[in-house]
């Protein structure tokens, strides 16, 4: 866990030395989202004596947390999902709920927080998906979002009738094309379809429902979708890798990228470059939402927010922790030695064959600060490589400041160590400081969540004939190509 302190330079201690008065001129909106993770993102947040023993399928305590996320004005919560049991399920909890379902009964707890799920293109198929997506957007008043993913790994394939994951590039070309299969779904309806006229007996236009009659590399569907339109045309389009396949991917379609970063320098360039990659390929940059994942554990003082965080570190099993390790780079257990540092005979990422991006930012963690087995299993503990850090309300605010006013991020990605008491705190005592220093919304004042995020309403490419500007989504392009 880096003491919060370690981000400040001469620059951010000058600007934080003058009062914050509020929005300065020209900045953009601060995005923020909630990670929810059963009971939080530190490996051991489940032995407090604080934590829900059956959070992972407690509808009331994910109500709890949505509530809490919304009190805040949080632009969106998020769920993370696999078609695989992650983990051992003997050492901490491992069973998750579907996440469009969980999220259906969360939009009828909620009014105005954006809801995104993830779902993966390698073990699902477009028709099935688009609906589910566009049956959540319209339960929630046009409030979904897609987190778009590619699963890599044996364990995965073979839950499918495959003997192992496809390859790198093959998963993206067919996330390319699902997605553009997806989005033509959505638009197999015209906004102005259905009239619902009594007195002529016509509920909908037939000419206005149209097929798609796709047929592609990996896909054949005919179309149309049995479902109307989605209130925001297309759910929210979100992407989580960080591979050169996965950056071109985000630039292509994207619409907010959850990204791990452990350095300013790290954000900075990884900002820059998805940016650029948007530009060229014909989007407006700010089309592009980039939300780097942070962990904060805060206390009243920097003092308290560490011995908190060591408490947590402490509850780790080290041996359970140094298999899934090993996992991760794909070598034997017993090739790792808690204290001594990662041995020279570890892969490349040439020879990683899934989450190339995030394998790569555990090797270089443990490289640059010279990390012992056991410290970068405590690094890993609270964020699984996401950037985790201790200290008061004041200084995590300092430090979302810094990075977003350095251009490292368009906003943040929130992964509480413990839940519900991390979300609790971040919203009732770090949300204030931002909203009083201009940096956040005080209130909602849009009700989907392509209006939190300052994103337009997608064009229908089947049936409208005006260009939707440079701020549309990139599908319309990657569509055109």
């Amino acid at each position: 866990m880096a003491r919060i302190t370690e981000d400040r330079t001469e620059a951010q201690a000058e600007a934080e030395s003058r009062p914050h008065t509020g929005r300065e001129s020209g900045r953009k909106p601060l995005h923020l989202n909630a990670f929810l993770m059963s009971t939080g993102h530190h490996e051991a947040s489940w032995r407090l004596p604080e934590s829900p023993a059956e959070a992972n399928s407690d509808i009331e305590h994910y109500k709890n947390l949505a509530r809490i996320a919304e009190r805040g004005k949080l632009d969106s919560l998020f769920l993370a999902d696999s078609p695989v049991l992650m983990g051992d399920p003997g050492r901490r909890p491992a069973a998750k709920l579907e996440p469009t379902v969980l999220l259906t009964a969360l939009a009828g707890a909620t009014r105005h927080i954006g809801l995104i799920a993830t779902a993966s293109t390698s073990y699902n198929e477009p028709y099935n998906l688009a609906r589910r997506f566009a049956s959540l957007d319209h339960v929630s008043g046009g409030r979904a979002g897609w987190n778009i993913v590619t699963t890599a790994g044996a364990d995965a394939a073979r839950n499918f009738g495959l003997d192992d994951t496809p390859l790198h590039a093959d998963r993206y070309r067919r996330a390319g094309e699902f997605v553009e299969v997806s989005t033509k779904l959505w638009d197999s309806w015209a906004d102005d379809a259905v009239i619902a006229d009594k007195e002529s007996g016509v509920h909908a236009l037939a000419e206005r429902v149209r097929r798609i009659d796709h047929t592609g590399e990996f896909f054949r569907v005919d179309g149309p979708l049995n479902v109307q339109r989605p209130p925001q045309g297309y759910p929210l389009l979100v992407q989580a890798g960080s591979s050169e396949d996965g950056k071109d991917f985000a630039a292509r379609y994207a619409e907010a990228v959850f990204t791990a970063q452990q350095t300013l320098e790290e954000g900075i360039t990884f900002y820059k470059d998805v940016k650029q990659r948007a530009q060229t390929l014909g989007r407006n940059p700010d089309s592009i939402k980039i939300l780097p994942g942070i962990v904060p554990v805060i206390g009243d003082t920097e003092a308290q927010a560490l011995e908190l965080d060591a408490e947590l570190d402490r509850l780790i099993v080290p041996e359970y922790a140094k298999r899934q390790l090993a996992q991760r780079l794909k070598i034997a257990p017993d090739d790792l030695d808690l204290d001594a540092e990662l041995p020279d005979n570890i892969p490349t990422e040439e020879e990683i064959e899934g989450a190339k991006s995030r394998y790569t930012l555990i090797v270089e963690l443990a490289r640059r600060e010279r990390l012992t087995v056991r410290q970068l299993i405590g690094r890993l503990g609270g964020g699984r490589g996401h950037r985790t850090f201790a200290g008061t309300a004041e200084q995590v605010a300092d430090t979302i400041e810094h990075w977003y006013d350095s251009g490292a991020a368009d906003g943040f990605n929130i992964m509480p160590a413990v839940l519900p008491s991390g979300l609790e705190v971040f919203v009732d005592r770090v949300v204030p400081i931002l909203q009083e220093r201009g940096l956040f919304r005080t209130e909602y004042t849009g009700s989907t969540l392509r209006e939190h995020y300052g994103l337009p309403r997608p064009a229908n490419r089947l049936f409208d004939t005006v260009d939707a500007g440079e701020g549309h989504t990139g599908i319309a392009l990657a569509a055109a190509r």
